[in-house]
């Protein structure tokens, strides 16, 4: 009997260890390592050029569709991994809605844009936002492709095929990916994003150049040196591309605050604010410091005790004139970010 018991004891205690070791070991076989840069195909045909002065654009950070007002995510400290397909549905519909009812934007920057994964239920996201942006072009950068996410180990999250998605009315010549080098140590890396940028490069009516650069930099850095890193590395390639006479234009999810913001409680939450001395000469943060665009996960959204801070702006090269930001409120209820909008001219 006591053998018994001890044989049982063995395979208690081996089977989860062979669970994870079988985990890691062919989540490091499979482990996805993109490129420094890497040419991204541009799909679509551009239908309806814009020829106006003034060009907007808008980022975004979409929440996969399975972050609306309605729940909370674990990983923030709630308890949810996967939402309901009904609320996954209403998210991806009302984001298609939005962007279909908005038609003189003219390039939008998407982070978190599921192409294949289980928290989305297998929608293409991308292909979705492509119906309902006719006559623009698109291009997708992958920077989260795990074949298995084994946490929280009762409801793992499992497969995930996500990335950066840049949709444009301007004739866009070419697209690429270029990596951060940004990384959190094995085994966690094999699970978490491969950041990058995405940039689309364009001609305008008048045969200039411009840039789109779509952004999504490390969450869940405490220190704040992935993040700074990222930045560096972005900008000197965006001050490269400016000094070809390219206009550069940068939107994204920056997971820091811009200069000017202040934290609504620095005793809870350790923002970190970005600062001028991050740039290039003459190149400015643009953002709309009056108004939330990222809420915390923790609970489901409250709008009177929901935390809240601005962490989804612009950067733009010094030729750019600014005619406006605005953050546009829709109170969470597609995304745990909100879209930011800007409008700029081109000065001459």
């Amino acid at each position: 009997m006591r053998k018994k018991i001890v044989r049982i004891a063995i395979i208690v205690v081996a089977l989860p260890l062979l669970y994870v070791a079988t985990v890691l070991l062919y989540a490091t076989v499979t482990d996805f390592s993109p490129p420094l840069k890497e040419d991204i195909q541009v799909h679509g045909q551009v239908i309806r050029s814009a020829n106006d002065s003034i060009y907007s654009a808008i980022t975004w950070n979409l929440g996969f569709t399975g972050l609306g007002a309605e729940t909370d995510f674990f990983y923030d400290g709630g308890t949810v991994v996967t939402q309901t397909e009904a609320l996954v549905t209403k998210n991806r519909e009302g984001i298609c809605k939005f962007v279909a009812a908005n038609p003189d934007v003219d390039v939008y920057l998407f982070q978190e844009v599921d192409s294949t994964a289980k928290r989305s239920h297998y929608v293409n996201l991308v292909e979705e936002l492509a119906a309902s942006l006719p006559g623009f072009v698109r291009s997708f950068a992958l920077n989260y492709n795990v074949d298995f996410v084994p946490i929280p180990f009762l409801d793992p999250m499992g497969k995930v095929k996500s990335g950066l998605a840049s949709f444009s009315n301007l004739s866009t010549t070419k697209a690429e990916r270029r990596s951060y080098d940004s990384q959190f140590s094995w085994p966690t890396r094999l699970f978490f994003l491969d950041r990058c940028f995405l940039a689309q490069m364009a001609k305008l009516d008048d045969g200039s150049d411009i840039c789109f650069i779509n952004t999504h930099c490390s969450a869940y850095d405490t220190a704040g040196v992935m993040v700074a890193n990222e930045i560096k590395r972005l900008m000197n390639y965006a001050d490269s591309v400016y000094k070809t006479g390219t206009t550069v234009i940068i939107g994204g999810d920056w997971n820091q605050c811009p200069p000017g913001y202040q934290p609504k409680d620095p005793k809870t939450y350790n923002e970190y604010i970005l600062s001028d001395d991050q740039l290039p000469e003459n190149w400015r943060w643009v953002a709309d410091i009056d108004t939330p665009t990222n809420r915390k996960m923790n609970t489901i959204y409250n709008p009177e005790t929901s935390y809240t801070s601005v962490i989804d702006h612009f950067v733009v090269s010094p030729n750019v004139e600014v005619v406006g930001v605005k953050t546009i409120n829709l109170d969470f209820a597609f995304s745990d970010h909100q879209p930011v909008r800007l409008d700029f001219r081109i000065r001459k």
